[in-house]
């Protein structure tokens, strides 16, 4: 058994250094759609998360509420939404984006904002209000007072985009419904392992799980030392 194992992990790695075009198309297709959702989602996100924080309205409160009742909605589920969306009797059939990277996009897009809405929200949060009211006094523009605090607030709001993004590359069914899981077209990560894995072809699957791993642990261990040198400035 050990050494059955043994020789999967060989074939897994094996395959990552020697550059398969297969394995290696499955992990530009998760990286590109991925990071076009968090880029498209980002700053918009951000937005609402500092007016949720510093801006009374009436209904911030069921706004906040409905952000994070969203966030936590099974991936599946707004799989279905925006394949329903994007079917051709859908409002957004027309756009022809259905089993596409646009269509994965977009359910990753409606998956990473309200995260990225609801921990940016707990971040301004924590700022004292006092820090904007004052710097909005001494003539600094809106803009500017904002940046300032997203600077106090740069391991917060680094740790929403990590979660934000670590969410998106690893979920599978908002992924598999849209997408439709088409070899070099819309096929990522976590669709190609659960494929992958029905078939009995461990090697592969191992080595897509070793490319999250490696990136888990790239973003981890860059988030405790951004931690470390944050601490000593708030004693």
């Amino acid at each position: 058994m050990s050494e059955g194992w043994l020789a999967l992990i060989q074939q897994a790695l094996s395959l990552l250094f020697s550059l398969d075009p297969d394995v290696w198309a499955i992990v530009s297709v998760s990286f590109s759609v991925s990071f076009a959702a968090l880029a498209f989602t980002l700053l918009p996100s951000l937005i609402l998360g500092f007016l949720l924080a510093f801006v009374p309205f009436p209904g911030r409160w069921f706004a906040t509420n409905l952000i994070q009742t969203i966030q936590s909605i099974p991936t599946v589920v707004i799989g279905l939404l925006v394949y329903l969306l994007l079917t051709r009797m859908g409002p957004l059939g027309d756009l022809r984006w259905l089993f596409t990277q646009p269509g994965m996009i977009l359910g990753q897009m409606m998956i990473c904002a309200p995260v990225l809405i609801a921990m940016s929200q707990a971040a301004f949060t924590s700022v004292d209000k006092r820090a904007w009211e004052t710097s909005r006094t001494l003539g600094a523009s809106w803009l500017r007072s904002v940046w300032q605090i997203c600077r106090e607030l740069k391991v917060p709001l680094l740790m929403a985009i990590v979660a934000a993004f670590s969410r998106i590359l690893t979920e599978v069914g908002c992924s598999m419904m849209v997408g439709g899981n088409i070899a070099g077209v819309t096929r990522n990560i976590p669709t190609a392992i659960a494929l992958e894995t029905s078939k009995g072809d461990f090697a592969q699957a191992i080595a897509l799980g070793l490319v999250l791993l490696i990136l888990s642990l790239v973003l981890n261990f860059t988030l405790g030392t951004l931690r470390g040198k944050a601490e000593p400035r708030s004693h």
